[in-house]
């Protein structure tokens, strides 16, 4: 007999990423986003069916359908990030909430379907690593003790997609496991020890992530779970592979553009490129425009370049800037240009046939706001499908 597809709830779905990564043995039952671009991006590649646009506040639980196996929440993330001024969730009885307060909105959600009788035997919460310490480590606490609240054992994982794709992007998934299902399997199934245990590993446990569990109270501390992952596959990509050779959307700059974008790079920088140019081989690296202290009480614009075969961070235009420059030195040789839509969603692990928005502006925030999708697939493989899979579901339903 074929097994069963598992069925999942995709809040804060942007342009599906988290179903991209879940894959084809996974059914979507349910999925919502507020912003109308990413809802077009939903809509253009994954249909319309089982997608409703707009605000949570306003979206009642009857219109999530049967009970799904998992909900994924990728919930805002500009007021935990540094970009976003750090101003944090906001507590579950704000009046008027942060954008990365919509977390309580989640939160709503699942208590009304526990209280149906259906709520999902797994979550998964998605966000920044600035979830670890914003507001003192309040935040993180008030994740933990929500999904306590809910009934769920959780715990966390940092995941870089550096591992996977060749652009650095660490990010916290917090997973939850309903407490009775969690007992029935930790007991029942002999490889259980594969997927939990009782001391954090590398490299899933960052600083910041070991001391965020080491602040929980103890009544938390005392149900926080430590979850594995097998090592991530060896990379064999870099920055150079995903490139488009002349993208129309990304033209090379003129010569004086790039001089300029030279003149605000520090003699560090600047000596980079120079050894770059003696080495004699063609290099690719990132390059960004930060700002700077002049060592005078005021501040700097520069730029910055990296050649170790990795772009920064994707962006989105709320958080800095959202479109990273490309710097090509091939001996005196030297161009920049703007990296392109389809390379940005090439580092986000998305195929070529995904349809991406014609503005290049809002492909660009589609990709800076979403999920690097091999990610997602590595997660979903090793945790996510074991815990949710027989044997614990048919003992479970057996009662």
């Amino acid at each position: 007999m074929p097994r069963r597809n598992l069925t999942f709830y995709e809040f804060f779905a942007g342009g599906g990423m988290a179903r991209a990564g879940l894959g084809p043995d996974w059914t979507c039952l349910f999925a919502n986003d507020i912003d109308p671009d990413k809802a077009a991006s939903y809509r253009a590649n994954w249909g319309g069916e089982d997608f409703h646009p707009g605000d949570l506040a306003d979206l009642p639980t009857r219109r999530l359908p049967g009970q799904a196996d998992l909900a994924w929440a990728s919930f805002p993330c500009q007021d935990l990030s540094l970009a976003g001024g750090g101003k944090g969730m906001g507590a579950a009885d704000d009046a008027v909430r942060t954008r990365s307060g919509a977390f309580w909105l989640f939160h709503e959600k699942i208590r009304s379907l526990r209280e149906q009788g259906r709520a999902p035997p797994g979550i998964v919460l998605e966000n920044v690593i600035g979830v670890l310490t914003s507001h003192g480590q309040r935040d993180f606490h008030a994740i933990v003790a929500a999904l306590d609240q809910l009934d769920y054992r959780v715990g966390a994982l940092v995941l870089d997609a550096r591992w996977f794709t060749p652009q650095s992007r660490p990010r916290v998934f917090f997973v939850g496991l309903q407490k009775p299902l969690f007992s029935r399997f930790s007991v029942d199934a002999a490889s259980f020890s594969d997927l939990a245990g009782e001391q954090a590993e590398s490299p899933w446990t960052s600083p910041a992530l070991l001391a965020a569990q080491k602040s929980l109270p103890e009544d938390l501390s005392a149900l926080w779970v430590w979850w594995r992952l097998p090592p991530p596959p060896l990379r064999n990509t870099h920055l150079a592979d995903i490139l488009e050779a002349s993208p129309p959307d990304s033209p090379w700059r003129a010569p004086l553009a790039t001089a300029r974008l030279l003149e605000l790079m520090a003699p560090a920088h600047l000596e980079k490129i120079r050894l770059t140019q003696m080495s004699g081989r063609r290099a690719v690296g990132a390059a960004y425009r930060r700002t700077r202290s002049d060592g005078a009480g005021g501040k700097n614009q520069r730029a910055e370049v990296r050649f170790d075969g990795m772009a920064g961070c994707l962006r989105t235009p709320g958080g800095g800037s959202s479109r990273q420059t490309l710097l090509e030195v091939e001996g005196e040789s030297i161009r920049s240009r703007l990296l392109s839509p389809r390379e940005a969603a090439r580092l986000m692990g998305l195929p070529d046939s995904y349809l991406l928005p014609a503005n290049a502006g809002k492909a660009y925030k589609l990709c800076g706001d979403g999920l690097c999708v091999p990610v997602v697939r590595h997660l979903a493989a090793h945790l996510l499908e074991p815990l949710l899979r027989l044997p614990a579901r048919r003992l479970a339903a057996a009662e």
